[in-house]
């Protein structure tokens, strides 16, 4: 049996296909439609970017059990990652709309449930969008404040250590520079998400083979692949336990590969490279990642020691690896800060494509008339750049940072919503297609055939199951300081949603609606 799927709408092969169905669905081409299958790759690849994420949470994958949770956690979160980029991907196809998932919510969930569906999806899709923004340059902004301290002679060698004030300058710093770029044409755009690609594997394949090469004492095979970390100073014994709650730096870097769908109305035959770049992007960092794990693992001999504040970069793992193995072989850590530069470097562009994704959405949130001033969102200028939007997304994710000037505790739990409230999105239109549309879903080029359905059951679960698990205590006993505020960040988010849907969305949002003169 032949599964039904999208023609090109057009009786020819002239018209490009994704043209063709974004025609179909209703609305304009209004976006310059100018990126390849492999600029659409790029700008997932990019923001989930491998060196970003461990190297940021790496602290946490060390702290909760160690090289067995980062080396073998890695694998568990990717295999079901993919099953939920698979799910995504088959939807993609079929929905090729810069909307992405908030779109797909709303055609799956059928007519009664549209517009509730699309409304909650896409307010944790934004949102969690903008977190992951904030949080990516935030971190940007701390290891920028690191590389500075270790510059100048480290923490024991009576290093500048920049004050809070400092580093949330850096934050707005870096996301003016991501506006200003972002308000480039897509081709220059386009350019740059290439480059942010090629550097993010050249840089992980440079650091994995030289850190453990340049250190002159390297961990054995067995501590790699065999040693448990207990010792987290967090009151927590319980090895399974641990092993869970060490799942985040996996869980948290593999995200952000929602953009190759809200990109796909600039992407030519989306419903066809969008899925591609969802699935290759997810592929490839998998790979990657785990390559770049082992060989910062391999450098690893004290893990105490590494995570203590009292070392040269005040407890910053990976930059404290890369300094040691420079210095104790050379004399210098200047090496090893030029491979903080690398993965700075990494970082930017992965915030770049964040801005990028960001406004996309925000541009076809609002075509739908779904957030305050839409009128005013979905604009785009002269290089058909959705250029209110881009600067409404790096103004939002600078606000979001704010939090941190007061108690770190309260901006942690905001940036929580980044791997929950950005999962949540994903979970939502895959549901609906299990479930409501199960039988009513007609896949595009890219589908998985029976295997559609229980594919989307595990991804659902699995999303319930880190859900409840990131929402879990990462310490005891439980103080105010040491409490996780996740669950109480992520239920506001609803609160807030749901209260607004009520008060007032629900007497003027309707869902996605056509742009297309009759």
């Amino acid at each position: 049996m032949v599964l039904p799927s999208h023609g090109d709408g057009n009786g020819g092969a002239s018209l490009d296909s994704g043209h063709a169905r974004l025609h179909e669905l209703g609305y304009k081409q209004e976006l310059k439609r100018d990126l390849s299958v492999l600029s659409n790759f790029a700008f997932s690849f990019s923001i989930i970017s491998v060196l970003t994420g461990i190297t940021t949470l790496y602290n946490n994958g060390l702290n909760y059990g160690g090289p067995v949770s980062v080396v073998y956690g890695w694998f568990v979160a990717s295999a079901f990652t993919m099953l939920v980029g698979l799910s995504m991907a088959e939807i993609c196809s079929s929905y090729p709309t810069s909307g992405g998932l908030y779109y797909w919510s709303a055609k799956l969930a059928g007519p009664g449930w549209a517009p509730f569906a699309s409304w909650i999806t896409g307010w944790f899709n934004i949102v969690g969008q903008w977190a992951v923004t904030t949080s990516v340059d935030y971190s940007l902004a701390q290891l920028i404040q690191v590389i500075i301290l270790l510059s100048t002679g480290g923490k024991n060698g009576g290093g500048y250590e920049a004050s809070k004030y400092v580093v949330i300058g850096f934050h707005g710093g870096i996301l003016l520079l991501h506006a200003i770029i972002n308000s480039l044409p897509i081709s220059l755009l386009s350019f740059f998400g290439q480059l942010a690609a090629i550097w993010n594997l050249l840089g992980v394949f440079l650091l994995m083979i030289l850190i453990p090469s340049v250190a002159t004492e390297r961990a054995s095979a067995k501590f790699v692949f065999t040693h448990f970390n207990t010792d987290n100073g967090e009151g927590i014994k319980s090895r399974g336990y641990i092993f869970l709650l060490g799942l985040l730096m996996s869980q948290y870097t593999l995200t952000g590969y929602d953009a190759s769908a809200h990109m796909t109305e600039e992407t030519k035959n989306a419903d066809r490279n969008g899925p591609r770049g969802i699935i290759s992007a997810i592929g490839i960092s998998i790979i990657v990642g785990w390559g770049y794990i082992l060989g910062i693992t391999f450098a690893v001999t004290d893990i105490p020691y590494l995570l203590s504040e009292k070392n040269d970069a005040g407890g910053y793992a990976i930059a404290e690896i890369f300094y040691l193995a420079f210095k104790r072989r050379y004399g210098s850590g200047v090496g090893g800060i030029i491979c903080l530069g690398v993965v700075a470097v990494a970082i930017f562009f992965c915030g770049m494509s964040s801005v990028t994704s960001n406004s996309r959405m925000a541009y076809a949130f609002s075509r739908d008339g779904a957030m305050p001033f839409s009128s005013l969102w979905h604009k785009v200028n002269k290089q058909e750049v959705p250029i209110n939007a881009v600067w409404l997304s790096a103004f939002i994710s600078f606000c979001m940072a704010l939090p941190s000037l007061g108690s770190i505790v309260a901006f942690d739990a905001m940036v929580s919503i980044a791997t929950i409230g950005l999962y949540i999105a994903y979970a939502l239109p895959i549901f609906f297609r299990v479930t409501l549309a199960r039988k009513s879903f007609i896949p595009g080029p890219f589908n998985l055939g029976r295997y559609g359905v229980i594919v989307g059951w595990v991804a659902v679960l699995w999303v319930v199951t880190i859900s409840v698990l990131f929402s879990m205590p990462v310490s005891y006993p439980i103080t105010i300081e040491t409490l996780n505020y996740t669950p109480v960040a992520v239920g506001c988010l609803l609160v807030l949603v749901v209260s607004y849907w009520i008060l007032c969305g629900r007497h003027w949002f309707k869902g996605p609606i056509t742009n297309i003169d009759k």
